[in-house]
């Protein structure tokens, strides 16, 4: 079982990975979903994970709010995106919507064009897609070679345990194709229970270990 803990900078890591943490998603400013974090504290992440075999995923986005971005904030993702893989991440989680709510082909496009050889995770901005468009957005991440999808399976308003029933569906849909990463309101106390309901062996969390 991967435990994917999203740790806000560099703080509690050490903590995490030494309580069975087995990835790290790595951000800044938890309080609005995570941006990117310094490239200082990407490097001494990097350089402390590393010792100890765990992989870094870092969050690249530029700002809280919605996940729709102009052409500024697209250069500044790219250009984040680009010293993070010089800083040696092993892959980068991401988002980008257009303003009608569906995936910003352009600027996925962009984004995997400059993260060749990097783990690619496309997070809950796909919670804000219609059930019609998660299903379609499924098939053509498979196409591009997405890793994985992070997911809470509904809105932040719902538990995870409502959410269970939609994202035994999309991991279902998927069936094998593309990981179905879950997350948001997963602890180290649900996590078996939630792993094992779903069939998924990864999990995510800012409570996924206790310490």
């Amino acid at each position: 079982m991967i435990k994917e803990f999203c740790a806000e900078n560099f703080t509690d890591l050490p903590k995490a990975i030494a309580a069975g943490a087995s990835r790290i998603e790595l951000c800044d400013n938890l309080a609005v979903g995570g941006t990117t974090p310094s490239l200082g504290v990407i490097e001494e992440a990097m350089a402390y994970a590393s010792e100890k075999h765990v992989p870094i995923m870092t969050m690249i986005r530029p700002r809280g709010g919605n996940f729709v971005y102009n052409d500024l904030e697209l250069k500044i993702i790219e250009n984040d995106l680009i010293h993070a893989k010089n800083a040696g991440v092993d892959g980068i989680v991401f988002g980008c919507l257009t303003a009608e709510n569906e995936v910003d082909e352009e600027a996925v496009e962009m984004i995997l064009g400059n993260s060749s050889g990097l783990q690619t995770t496309f997070h809950m901005a796909f919670d804000e897609l219609s059930h019609e468009e998660q299903l379609k957005t499924i098939d053509w991440f498979v196409q591009l070679g997405i890793d994985r999808i992070l997911t809470h399976g509904g809105p932040a308003t719902q538990t995870i345990d409502e959410c269970l029933p939609y994202l035994k569906e999309l991991v279902n849909y998927a069936d094998g194709r593309i990981i179905i990463l879950p997350g948001g309101g997963i602890n180290a106390n649900n996590i078996d229970k939630i792993t094992e309901f779903l069939g998924v062996k990864e999990a995510h969390g800012t409570k996924i270990v206790t310490f």
